[in-house]
């Protein structure tokens, strides 16, 4: 799959300053819920190269999740996860290679990002690391797999155009990657719980200060 690497994927910027200020250095335009949902919004986080370069992130809506809930099946929220279309390229620095993103890469960090916020309660604390660890290799072939039978389609909005996602449920909630069209060449993928995939559309996030609070 030409995505990108896992410790990549995982790597964030650093928490001082503002948490807005890492997404306002990204070279490519931010996707959220469309102005149908009326809920809060709220900003994640960014993954950056080596270099500083803005690869990805995500931003919230509805209730924030957290895997210290007793009851996470009563969470509502959907985060939606921008990843800007890239060919094969030098890092930043010269030293490697860069790969190419793709649908398969929106998939694989909105399948991981579900599972971090996941804790099943049945489960010892012990045995959490152990069970991410196995879930999130089983999501890194799910999204190497999108043509597969785990994967349904499903036509979602994105900036008022119907476009097809690709599209899956678990016990922890759902995932949906895809493609939205215009110049900025990006992929979306997203996740959620206790909100209905179904009625979901999604549009460039015109202004960032909807989502600082």
């Amino acid at each position: 799959m030409e995505t990108v690497s896992r410790a990549a994927a995982q790597s964030d910027t650093a928490d001082a300053g503002r948490k807005v200020d890492g997404y306002l250095l990204a070279a490519f335009p931010w996707y959220g819920l469309d102005e149908a949902f009326t809920g809060p919004r709220w900003l994640m986080r960014v993954g950056a190269a080596a270099d500083g370069t803005v690869e990805h992130g995500a931003t919230g809506h509805g209730e924030e999740p957290t895997i210290k809930t007793e009851t996470p099946k009563d969470e509502r929220f959907a985060v939606v996860v921008t990843v800007p279309g890239r060919p094969v390229r030098r890092s930043g620095d010269g030293t490697g290679v860069l790969d190419a993103t793709s649908v398969s890469t929106a998939a694989w960090l909105a399948g991981s990002g579900l599972l971090a916020h996941t804790w099943p309660t049945t489960m010892d604390r012990a045995l959490r690391q152990d069970w991410l660890d196995q879930q999130t290799a089983l999501a890194w072939e799910l999204a190497d797999d999108l043509d597969g039978e785990g994967w349904s389609e499903l036509l979602l909005p994105v900036d008022g155009t119907p476009t097809p996602f690709r599209y899956r449920e678990s016990a922890y909630g759902w995932v949906l990657a895809g493609s939205a069209g215009g110049e900025g060449g990006v992929h979306l993928g997203a996740y959620g719980r206790g909100m209905s995939a179904y009625g979901l559309g999604f549009g460039v996030i015109e202004d960032l200060a909807a989502y600082e609070g």
